[in-house]
């Protein structure tokens, strides 16, 4: 039975009650235009709809209401998809050469978030075999411009960073409190 049958049956029996209790019921607004309408006909069929609704008051205290549009200095045809990536703040979409970009600028700080220097050499090991599988790849999309870096040049960066970063931990820290009294004197 599908979902048409279900609605009409509830319809007629609305319409039986209301007759019983003496009362006339709400004529059925059309649910679209006729079939084989044309398009002038659909075009003023959503028209009046529109217009039902704006006198229903169904558009009123919508978001965003009353501001003005943030339509961009520039046409682009992927604003939308590009505004989506922006609020919801994704990351890891796009073409590669876009990504690997994205990734090579931020290296050092991801880099620095791991602990081991055998994770840091892992982790560049595969930013470069990535770089280079892109390169293979003939999917289209911009080319891939990232270089790839030399592994013992960024761990050994890693390395002074590390220590910079332990140094200055050692600076800042207060030294230990002394007791103010002695046991056992």
């Amino acid at each position: 039975m599908s979902d048409d049958a279900r609605q009409a049956a509830e319809r007629y029996r609305l319409d039986r009650e209301l007759r019983d209790a003496g009362l006339e019921p709400e004529p059925a607004e059309p649910t679209g235009p006729a079939r084989g309408s044309t398009a002038a006909e659909r075009a003023a069929f959503v028209e009046t709809s529109i217009q039902q609704a704006i006198r229903r008051g169904e558009f009123d205290d919508l978001p965003g209401a009353g501001k003005p549009l943030d339509l961009g200095t520039s046409h682009d045809p992927d604003w939308w998809i590009r505004r989506k990536i922006e609020t919801e703040q994704l990351t890891g979409l796009g073409p590669p050469a876009l990504t690997l970009r994205v990734e090579h600028a931020e290296m050092d700080e991801r880099l620095d978030a791991i602990a081991r220097e055998p994770d840091v050499r892992e982790a560049v090991e595969d930013f470069n075999r990535r770089v280079i599988e892109a390169r293979r790849q003939l999917q289209g999309g911009p080319p891939v411009v990232t270089p790839t870096v030399d592994v013992d040049a960024v761990v050994a960066a890693w390395n002074d960073r590390r220590r910079a970063r332990e140094e200055a931990a050692a600076v800042a820290a207060p030294p230990p409190r002394r007791r103010w009294f002695r046991r056992g004197r």
